[in-house]
């Protein structure tokens, strides 16, 4: 394909007008002022449009969109325990199925090209992503709440079929990521376990990592150490971990991040919706920590919009902290993009730039809140509405252009959606 005559956001996400783009065997192979002499194909119209790359959710439980709306206005413990745990229990390989593809219709229709999920119920998962064509690194989530080993769970067996049946499926769209959910629903013995695993078969891992205070504070009682030192204790970050959430760091653990390498998963609408509380961001960022966006699951935002939290990262630290000069617009572009990237292990992905993956979206900047277009980084960040997001590529196919999707039968899925939903909460 070669967008015609668009607007861009080049690798600092400043603007360049009037460029032509083309895309030839799912990677960007050209970028210029002038149309270019090869014929890539299919012509895009870039009139009134802003191309950018495209969004990367770094924390999510995509079947987690059956319980929008469900859950509601509880203190994380109390959520999970009376409203999510006994809806979960309902859940089946077919409703996760549809509640993935329902997760990533909203994805794609914002603009979202990759996201790292924290689930259950692979083979429901795997179809859906494999059908729809988006990017992925999936992980089986790991709860063990008694003594039993590692290689005694559910998801250890789940785990070497992830491993080995879908680790580099449509052509390295899909990886496998190793999972920890989290201190408080886990054993010393089997976390390290499965940081063994991961670094024997060389995966990354997604954790959840002081969220709340009293899962922080808990930590320190039970282990003596904070979460983010335990997982250091116990080899987790000995392989690139993506730990979401991050709310209540002390000073030491900030350091430890730093060291190991670890992505920052920020979830501003979820941890404001938790009362959670805030991420310290702006240290992170001056420390060199790599900070990415997540919209966590749909149960707890309530939906999957990344720009969203693109606009909740660029302006809840300016006011939490008293600093209005605080998360420039291209630091948050970077964090929804390039940053994303790299916490899934894609070196390749997450800018515009040739030799990069064409995973891609466009914004219609024929909108009031668009004009003028004095800052077009700024507009995005601050003003950009998912419904702005005209078309979304991933490896250089169409996968969402004009409300249509390619690879989803999106009237089927909504309909299978609210029945699987509403079956669900018959039983409960």
């Amino acid at each position: 394909m070669l967008f015609c005559n668009i607007d861009l956001l080049d690798e600092k996400f400043s603007l360049k007008r009037g460029q032509y783009v083309g895309v030839k065997d799912g990677v960007i192979a050209y970028i210029g002022d002038t149309a270019p002499e090869e014929d890539y194909g299919d012509r895009y119209d870039g009139c009134h449009r802003l191309l950018l790359p495209g969004f990367y959710n770094v924390h999510s439980h995509a079947p987690m969109t059956l319980l929008r709306g469900y859950a509601e206005n509880l203190p994380l413990q109390r959520w999970l325990n009376e409203k999510v745990f006994p809806f979960e229990d309902k859940l089946s390989e077919e409703s996760a199925y549809y509640g993935t593809q329902l997760a990533i219709a909203e994805m794609l229709a914002s603009g979202t090209v990759s996201f790292t999920d924290m689930y259950f119920f692979l083979d429901g998962m795997t179809k859906a992503i494999l059908e729809s064509g988006i990017k992925c690194n999936l992980s089986r989530g790991l709860t063990v709440f008694d003594g039993s080993d590692y290689e005694q769970t559910a998801a250890y067996r789940d785990n070497l079929r992830l491993l080995d049946e879908w680790h580099g499926a449509n052509n390295g769209r899909l990886l496998a990521d190793l999972c920890i959910h989290g201190e408080y629903t886990s054993t010393p013995k089997v976390v390290e376990a499965v940081a063994a695993q991961a670094k024997a078969r060389g995966m990354r891992m997604h954790i959840h990592l002081s969220e709340t205070k009293a899962e922080h504070e808990d930590c320190k009682q039970r282990h003596g150490m904070t979460p983010a030192a335990y997982m250091q204790a116990h080899g987790v970050f000995d392989v690139p971990t993506t730990a979401a959430h991050c709310v209540w760091l002390e000073e030491e653990d900030f350091d430890i991040l730093k060291a190991r390498g670890v992505t920052v998963a920020c979830c501003p609408a979820s941890n404001l919706k938790l009362a959670s509380g805030y991420a310290n961001v702006p240290k992170m960022l001056d420390m060199g920590i790599n900070v990415a966006l997540g919209t966590d699951g749909a149960a707890s935002n309530n939906n999957l919009n990344i720009l969203q939290d693109l606009y909740l990262f660029a302006v809840v630290y300016k006011g939490y902290y008293h600093d209005s000069t605080l998360i420039t617009p291209a630091q948050a572009l970077y964090a929804a993009t390039r940053a994303g990237a790299l916490s899934q292990g894609r070196l390749d992905s997450g800018r515009l730039a040739v030799g990069c993956k064409a995973d891609l979206c466009v914004i219609n900047t024929d909108t009031p809140q668009f004009i003028p277009m004095t800052d077009a980084a700024c507009n995005v960040v601050y003003a950009a509405q998912g419904a702005d997001v005209r078309l979304t590529m991933v490896d250089g196919e169409v996968l969402y252009c004009d409300g249509e999707y390619r690879t989803i039968d999106i009237e089927k899925v909504k309909a299978e959606a609210q029945r699987h939903t509403d079956a669900i909460l018959r039983s409960l």
